[in-house]
């Protein structure tokens, strides 16, 4: 693991936490109330050029970040990286993406998680998996390709890796969670360091059990069911993450993961997203791209996945975020036999999907 150099949720803004790893979560706490330590830890995310775990990429264009006036939609992608296999100045390609985005005007947010495999266009490069983008031009272009695909102007981001997760979870004292079933897989990278051997249950998970619980995928839908499992733990964290207690060492909690997180959102960017995540509520989230668009190819003999429509998949971002799942369904206007007037046919009728 290489050293680092030296984001929390509102009450409402309960799925947004960690993109595998530490979110915004740590942002939220920083809303002005808990003092100058925690905003000169949240001050300490944002890396000086020479101390940025990206300052050897030299990308050979340059990808400019759209600016986020504070009026219009904002949208912050979540990185969490895997850098086991990475060399020393290497990037390790991104294990984990998340977008979430946020309305200012409505006060809707969404979360969507994107299939880390998924074969994109990678602006100025060609086609590749869209977890490479970072890895030849950088946060920004990693930005750029994911907004690209989901038709979203991508502001910011939030970088951490393995040991980042672990060290939140750790000094949260665990998680509590109910794992659904028995999960084992043996990982021989790093002296199986990072081997998975979990048991079903209800059971405290520590960060080196959690770390486990949110990367496995060996099961018959692989990393479909792995971005589903990480949106339901991101859960738990941030239920925790607002208890009085954990408010109150939040100086601490930042302290420990500071180290493991990289992003360009300054002080006053989290202020401001803090104040709107606290104004907010959850809309809805959705997997990238979903199961409906998806196509299994083959790109010089490894399995990637394709996007079976981009115009369509442009559309089902649209309709993810017109959505409000905390809004009821209407219920359906009774019939006129409801009251029990009706006759044996119109039961009938009703039985075979007429109205």
């Amino acid at each position: 693991m290489r050293s680092r150099s030296k984001q929390t949720k509102s009450p409402k803004w309960k799925w947004i936490v960690i993109s595998l790893s530490i979110l915004l979560a740590l942002v939220i706490a920083a809303v002005g109330v808990w003092g100058a330590g925690v905003l000169g830890e949240l001050d300490g995310m944002q890396k000086s050029p020479e101390n940025s775990i990206f300052k050897d990429i030299e990308p050979e264009k340059t990808v400019e970040v759209p600016k986020w006036e504070g009026k219009e939609r904002v949208n912050i992608m979540l990185l969490g990286g895997d850098a086991r296999d990475a060399q020393e100045g290497e990037i390790a390609r991104s294990d984990s993406i998340l977008v979430a985005s946020f309305d200012p005007v409505t006060k809707k947010a969404h979360l969507f998680s994107v299939l880390r495999d998924t074969y994109a266009d990678i602006e100025g490069y060609g086609q590749a998996r869209v977890n490479s983008a970072i890895t030849i031009g950088g946060p920004s272009l990693a930005m750029k390709t994911v907004g690209d695909m989901l038709g979203l102007e991508i502001q910011y981001y939030v970088y951490t890796d393995f040991e980042g997760f672990k060290a939140l979870i750790d000094k949260l004292g665990g998680i509590w969670f109910d794992v659904e079933k028995d999960m084992y897989y043996t990982d021989n990278a790093d002296q199986n360091r990072y081997d998975i051997d979990l048991q079903k249950g209800y059971q405290l998970l520590d960060g080196d059990k959690a770390l486990q619980y949110v990367r496995f995928r060996h099961d018959a839908m692989s990393d479909f069911t792995r971005t589903e499992r990480q949106r339901n733990f991101l859960k738990a964290v941030a239920d925790e993450l607002q208890k009085t207690w954990n408010l109150i060492q939040m100086k601490q909690i930042l302290e420990s993961v500071s180290p493991y997180i990289e992003t360009n959102l300054s002080v006053t960017d989290m202020l401001k997203l803090g104040q709107l995540g606290l104004e907010s509520h959850v809309g809805a989230t959705a997997q990238i791209p979903p199961m409906e668009l998806v196509s299994e190819d083959h790109i010089g003999g490894a399995s990637v996945i394709g996007i079976r429509d981009d115009d369509a998949l442009l559309g089902y971002v649209q309709e993810v975020l017109s959505k409000d799942e905390t809004i009821p369904e209407p219920s359906p206007s009774p019939s006129p036999d409801a009251s029990g007037g009706g006759t044996s046919g119109s039961t009938g009728s009703a039985g075979n999907g007429k109205l």
